[in-house]
């Protein structure tokens, strides 16, 4: 499918940043004959040189790329939040990534063909609780189980996404989990910041999972609510909810949300929201307590980071992060840049960008993978 810069949208970026071409090639790191080209529609930009683009100018692909159709765009899925907003600039660069990801889907393994799916996918109670019961028989584990974020690893497996954990510091909430769907390849690429706390780190790869489960409502604000829901209920399903509801009638509210909390290794919030939810089902009179109790109770107490307890010490080397990629997480996806980097000889700078991690950590992790 041919592809062209949009040119008045460029144009337009340029003008407003007080720009010219020669300033913008000077800023990507290319010729201004290079960028005449590109605008001429004579020639098309390199994925590194597409995405320096669309963060120096603050475009998304969508305003940058014309194509035929979308059927090559990457479809990007950032968890929504209510303070924390998701910007252009994050989607461009998202979307910069995703398209940087494609060659390297050609040394992925064999992706499950036949993929478990959600149909007709809804916010009502009823119906959410149904599909968390048919999810965790499937998991093995019963309705009041404690949900291990190791049950939900194989779930990506069979759902044809490819995981992968990152090192990214600590993050705005709605950056630690970002979603890369590969629409013609029909892959997509999960990223899991390791540097969050483990009751969050259990809620992203459950609400991950509702996305890869719902591939139609990736991108969209339905998905994000759906994703939201089934999380929520994944970790504290219906059985929990009510245990704790009942027990809250006749003991302290905030006592009995912090116990379920703790035993299950999720947040507080979590727990509030989802035994608000199965009162509000019932016909129950909601919880005795102010939301904004819940969210200081929580930040005061906090778990442990999920990269502190897979490496301790901190930081990994990049021969330790590798293995425990591979052998926690199960992914292909450093089996498959290994793979790419020797046949094609890809440089640092690519594992820099696709994982976007600072050079240095890029070398080293080249490296690591090239001997």
């Amino acid at each position: 499918m041919e592809r062209i810069l949009n040119v008045q949208a460029v144009q337009r970026a340029l003008a407003e940043r007080g720009m010219s071409q020669k300033n913008l090639a000077q800023a990507i790191g290319t010729s201004s004959q290079a960028v005449t080209n590109w605008l001429k529609g004579e020639d098309f930009p390199r994925p590194a040189s597409l995405l320096s683009i669309a963060t120096t100018l603050g475009l998304g692909i969508k305003e940058l790329v014309m194509t035929g159709g979308d059927a090559d765009r990457p479809v990007i899925a950032y968890r929504k939040k209510a303070n924390a907003k998701t910007t252009g600039a994050h989607v461009a660069k998202a979307e910069g990534i995703g398209m940087l990801l494609k060659p390297l889907v050609a040394y992925l393994p064999n992706l499950q063909a036949l993929r478990t799916l959600i149909t007709a996918p809804s916010t009502d109670y009823a119906r959410i609780e149904n599909v968390i019961a048919q999810v965790r028989r499937r998991l093995g584990i019963g309705d009041q189980a404690v949900l291990e974020y190791e049950h939900l690893i194989g779930e990506f497996e069979h759902g044809g996404a490819v995981l992968v954990p990152v090192l990214w510091g600590a993050k705005g909430n709605h950056e630690n989990a970002l979603h890369i769907r590969l629409p013609r390849e029909d892959v997509t690429f999960i990223f899991l910041n390791l540097d969050t706390h483990l009751e969050d780190f259990k809620f992203w790869m459950a609400h991950e999972l509702a996305h890869v489960l719902t591939p139609e409502l990736s991108g969209t604000n339905d998905g994000e609510d759906f994703a939201d829901a089934f999380a929520g209920a994944l970790l504290f399903p219906r059985a929990c909810a009510e245990r704790a509801y009942r027990e809250i009638v006749a003991s302290n509210v905030l006592d009995v949300l912090r116990k379920y909390a703790h035993e299950h290794l999720i947040s507080l919030n979590t727990v509030f929201k989802q035994t608000q939810a199965f009162a509000a089902a019932e016909g129950l009179p909601p919880l005795a307590i102010e939301e904004g109790r819940i969210h200081a109770a929580r930040n005061s107490a906090r778990g442990p980071l999920v990269g502190e307890a897979l490496f301790d010490p901190m930081p990994p080397s990049p021969e330790r992060y590798i293995a425990a990629c591979e052998n926690t997480f199960r992914t292909g996806f450093f089996q498959a840049l290994r793979q790419m980097i020797r046949a094609t000889g890809t440089g640092p700078a690519y594992v820099q960008q696709i994982l976007d991690a600072p050079m240095r950590d890029a070398h080293a992790l080249f490296k690591a993978l090239s001997d």
